[in-house]
C-alpha cells in the first residue's frame, strides 16, 4: 500500500469512526445521560453473576488499562516498529504522543458531557470521574491498535496469534468496566469509537506529513521471491 492509500484509508476510518462517536455523544447528551438501550441489562446481568473469581480476574484486567502498563506498551510498539535503535526511539515517541493526546482529549470530552455513572451501589471496584467515554476503554483500544499497526508493519504474514490476543485484551478491558458495574455499556462503546477515531486520525496524519524517509523505514520488507532449485 502506497502512502496516499494508507492515509486515505486511516482518515476513512477515522471519519467513519468520529461521526459515530459524535452520534452516540448527542444521544447520551440529549438523554441527559440516562441509561440507553442495552445499559440497564447489561448491568442487571453483571451485578447478578459475580463470583468472586471472576471479579478477581475482572479487576486484574482492568488494572492494565490505566497507569504505566498502556504507555510501556505503546512505547513497545514503537520501539518494535522501528528497523534500528533510532528509529525506533521516535516511533516510540510517535505512538505515546499518540496516547497521551488521544487520553487528553478523551478526558476533555468526558468532563464536557459530565454522564453520571452507575449506581454506586452496583460497584465492584474503585473509580472516578465521569462516565462517558470510559478512560480504561478508551486507552486500552487505543494501545491495542497501535499494537496491531506495529505487529503489522513488522510481521505482515505472521503473528496471528499474537494479534488476535491484542485484539481480545483492547476488547476484554472495555468489558470488565462493565461487569465491575462501573460503567454503562454506552460508555464502553463510546470508548471503542473514539479511540478507533483518533487513532485513525493520527495515522492519517503521520502518512501525510511524516517525512518520506522515516516511513520508508517503517515499511515491511518484502518477502524475497522463490528461486527454482538448481537456478
Amino acid at each position: 500500500m502506497n502512502r496516499r492509500d494508507a492515509a486515505d484509508l486511516a482518515g476513512s476510518a477515522g471519519v467513519g469512526a468520529w461521526t459515530a462517536f459524535a452520534v452516540l455523544t448527542m444521544i447520551v447528551v440529549g438523554g441527559a445521560g440516562v441509561p440507553l438501550w442495552l445499559d440497564g441489562t447489561f448491568l442487571t446481568w453483571s451485578v447478578g453473576h459475580r463470583p468472586d473469581e471472576l471479579v478477581a480476574l475482572a479487576r486484574g484486567v482492568t488494572a492494565t488499562g490505566s497507569g504505566l502498563v498502556p504507555y510501556a506498551l505503546a512505547a513497545l510498539a514503537g520501539a518494535l516498529a522501528g528497523r534500528t535503535t533510532r528509529q525506533g526511539l521516535r516511533a516510540a515517541a510517535l505512538a505515546l504522543g499518540c496516547l497521551a493526546t488521544g487520553q487528553a482529549l478523551r478526558y476533555a470530552t468526558m468532563t464536557r458531557v459530565h454522564r453520571p455513572r452507575p449506581p454506586r451501589s452496583d460497584w465492584a471496584t474503585h473509580a472516578t470521574g465521569w462516565a462517558f467515554p470510559s478512560g480504561h476503554t478508551t486507552t486500552a483500544a487505543l494501545t491495542a491498535g497501535i499494537l496491531l499497526v506495529a505487529l503489522a508493519l513488522r510481521a505482515p504474514r505472521g503473528g496471528r496469534a499474537l494479534q488476535v490476543a491484542v485484539v481480545c485484551w483492547g476488547l476484554s478491558v472495555g468489558l470488565t468496566r462493565v461487569y465491575l458495574g462501573v460503567h454503562w455499556f454506552t460508555d464502553v462503546v463510546g470508548g471503542w469509537l473514539f479511540a478507533t477515531a483518533w487513532l485513525g486520525t493520527c495515522l492519517w496524519a503521520a502518512a501525510r506529513w511524516l517525512p518520506g524517509t522515516f516511513l520508508a523505514a517503517l515499511t515491511p520488507r518484502p518477502a524475497p521471491e522463490p528461486t527454482e532449485r538448481g537456478a
